[in-house]
């Protein structure tokens, strides 16, 4: 398969495996394909780990990362010296504690949820300033090769000066108009997201929204993202004019993956009903696994959604509560809908393998009804 995704990365298959576990994005690569680190739930000091740790046992392979920047976020900057709780109304933080309490969730251990809090503000995680500083580590690691942007453009001089340390750039869209704006940014590619996407996504169909990107950014390469884990779906991805196709959620129930085992037997066991487009994980509408998370928030007694990044500030120390006891009914993640084809656990390879066979059969029957 020789795509341009292939030619400019050297590699072999042209399926991009995003992951925020290092071993997923080792084992991709070995596979024959691009494995990229998601590096927004992680400090500097983590990354730096993560990324050494990676060139440390990917054999010169390359691999590529993932940042956030975000173009709306709330205005924490003013707030760095005040009690974090403040920030967040005490409605909403009755709310998840009354949630909390009806399904057994205990506090952590002593002020760790006042330590995640304190820090999650003092280091202005979710803001642009943090991704700053995400990116100071980011470029000292030679074996990078892609840095993806998602939600919003980069910053000037950012793509020239990732150019220069040997990278490409990439962004992660949902609309057309988006797409021209990366496009005019100088990115080297494009990945276009549907809305059958887990995560942050936008509301167009990726058969609708494929199409649509390779018209608008040609002769710019294009990446099919949302609802892709098959054979099948890489073929209609190629033959929509995309150069290659990016995978998320399928890494989930795999070996290498560091899924928590609750998240992980739910996952196996869900449909591709089983997940909902939320604002009340992030600020931001995505689409995670269905939970009583979820569900709480979209009853009438629930408070609106707080603004990016306080929602997460909310989300996170409750949801390190949950992934501590696995608390079952409320364990999530962001997840495609793809998330209905997940019904057994495989290895990293395993899953390439079935894609590219699944592939060749697509190609073979495509060729027996053109003759």
């Amino acid at each position: 398969m020789k795509t341009k995704l292939c030619e400019m990365f050297g590699i072999d298959v042209p399926i991009v495996a995003f992951s925020h576990c290092r071993d997923v994005v080792v084992a991709a690569a070995k596979a024959g394909g691009l494995g990229v680190f998601g590096a927004d739930l992680s400090t500097p000091e983590q990354v730096a780990i993560e990324l050494e740790w990676i060139e440390a046992n990917i054999g010169g392979r390359p691999y590529g990362v993932d940042v956030l920047f975000p173009m709306k976020y709330d205005d924490i900057e003013r707030h760095r010296n005040t009690d974090p709780l403040a920030l967040i109304p005490k409605q909403h933080r009755d709310f998840v504690e009354d949630l909390l309490d009806r399904h057994g969730v205990p506090h952590l251990p002593g002020d760790e949820e006042q330590r995640l809090l304190s820090e999650m503000l003092n280091r202005r995680k979710g803001t642009p300033q943090y991704t700053e500083e995400l990116l100071e580590v980011i470029f000292r690691f030679r074996g990078v090769k892609l840095l993806v942007t998602a939600i919003g453009t980069p910053p000037p001089g950012l793509v020239e000066k990732a150019h220069a340390a040997g990278m490409k750039f990439g962004a992660m869209i949902g609309k057309p108009q988006h797409a021209i704006r990366q496009r005019d940014a100088g990115v080297d590619l494009i990945i276009a997201q549907g809305h059958e996407a887990g995560g942050h996504t936008g509301e167009i169909t990726t058969m609708v929204l494929i199409p649509q990107i390779v018209d608008a950014v040609a002769p710019l390469p294009v990446l099919a993202a949302g609802g892709i884990g098959r054979g099948r779906q890489v073929a209609a991805a190629l033959a929509l004019g995309a150069e290659g196709v990016w995978c998320g959620s399928v890494w989930l129930t795999t070996r290498e993956s560091d899924s928590i085992p609750a998240l992980r037997k739910r996952l196996l066991a869900a449909s591709s009903s089983d997940t909902v487009r939320t604002r009340s994980f992030t600020g931001k509408h995505g689409r995670f696994l269905k939970s009583a998370w979820s569900d709480a928030w979209e009853s009438p007694e629930a408070p609106e959604p707080l603004g990016r990044p306080l929602q997460y500030f909310l989300r996170t120390p409750s949801f390190a509560r949950i992934d501590r006891v696995g608390a079952e009914a409320l364990v999530s993640s962001p997840i495609g809908q793809i998330v209905g084809e997940m019904n057994s656990e495989s290895t990293v390879r395993q899953v390439f393998t079935d894609m590219l066979s699944e592939y060749a059969d697509a190609l073979e029957r495509m060729n027996r009804l053109s003759e």
